[in-house]
């Protein structure tokens, strides 16, 4: 894949990248795993972005169909993980996570993975539902790997699911629309989170901090409304998906003006013609003066 630095007759900058390789030139990178969304088109992978600190990969947004290949071509390894978050339990962002985690098994962790998802509702499961329905050693569609669960089994290491806000929940506390959540720090990087939506599936607006850059991932389409952008302010690179109607280049163009943000990646564009790709940019270049360009699988993003 060659990414474009100049797409010259609109003379829009493209961000840097390169093509199944570690990022490891910046303290920090984004890499995509998956930019096609749930249609699976041009022979991209669904939903998935590594962000690599220090160069490690630490946190893994998203693990729709295609993923866990795509993981293993970037040369990372599940045993550098330090979280998995996901945006919405939806199968274009959770398909292969059955399969990342039981190729993890092989490859030498030995500590804890937390994994951070929306809370549930009447429609959908919450996290923590999630993956005991996936991995419950009892009940669980892929109970051969319940060991990853149950404390007195044997395993490599145990997995951690959270539910966003849950602790919120149990205390009795009022959520606000624009409540911001601080789930997860270490030495390296802290990750917070707000709900985008918490209608018939629940979806979260996440922001990593690390080495003095920040990363917003708005990974829904109505992940630009008023609300976010108070997570969202003076992100160092934010993605947001194209997904007309709910999101236009327009305001796409304002929420990133709105936040300040530094690069403007556009997400999960497969339904989008290669043909419009440049008058989309061109209509976000007439409100948003920042970089920007379009996901493309195993493209790395310098902050």
């Amino acid at each position: 894949m060659i990414v474009r630095l100049v797409l010259g007759i609109l003379g829009i900058l493209w961000l840097p990248a390169t093509d199944a390789q570690p990022c490891g030139g910046a303290p920090v990178q984004v890499q995509v795993l998956g930019s096609s969304g749930p249609e699976l088109a041009d022979q991209r992978a669904q939903s998935g972005y590594l962000v690599w600190i220090e160069g490690k990969p630490r946190v893994l947004v998203d693990v729709g169909a295609a993923v866990a290949l795509r993981f293993i071509e970037s040369g990372a390894s599940t045993a550098d993980l330090d979280a998995i978050l996901l945006t919405r339990l939806y199968a274009d962002r959770t398909a292969d996570l059955p399969t990342l985690l039981r190729a993890s098994l092989a490859q030498n962790r030995s500590r804890s993975l937390p994994i951070y998802g929306p809370a549930g509702n009447k429609s959908m499961p919450s996290t923590v539902a999630f993956i005991r329905a996936l991995f419950d050693g009892t009940r669980g569609a892929y109970r051969y790997m319940g060991e990853l669960l149950n404390p007195l089994a044997k395993a490599p290491y145990k997995l951690q699911p959270h539910n966003v806000g849950e602790e919120a929940n149990r205390l009795g506390v009022r959520q606000s629309p624009a409540a911001i959540y601080q789930l997860f720090s270490n030495s390296r990087l802290r990750v917070s989170a707000m709900y985008v939506t918490r209608d018939t599936a629940p979806a979260l607006l996440w922001r990593i901090e690390a080495a003095g850059k920040s990363i917003v991932f708005s990974g829904v389409g109505d992940g630009t409304g008023k609300y976010a952008e108070a997570l969202a302010k003076n992100a160092d690179w934010l993605a947001v998906s194209l997904d007309p109607p709910q999101t236009t280049p327009d305001e796409i163009a304002g929420f990133a003006k709105e936040t300040a943000a530094k690069q403007l990646v556009l997400l999960e564009n497969a339904q989008v013609a290669p043909e419009r790709e440049a008058e989309i940019l061109e209509l976000i270049k007439k409100h948003y003066a920042g970089p920007v360009g379009f996901a493309r699988d195993l493209a790395c993003f310098a902050p």
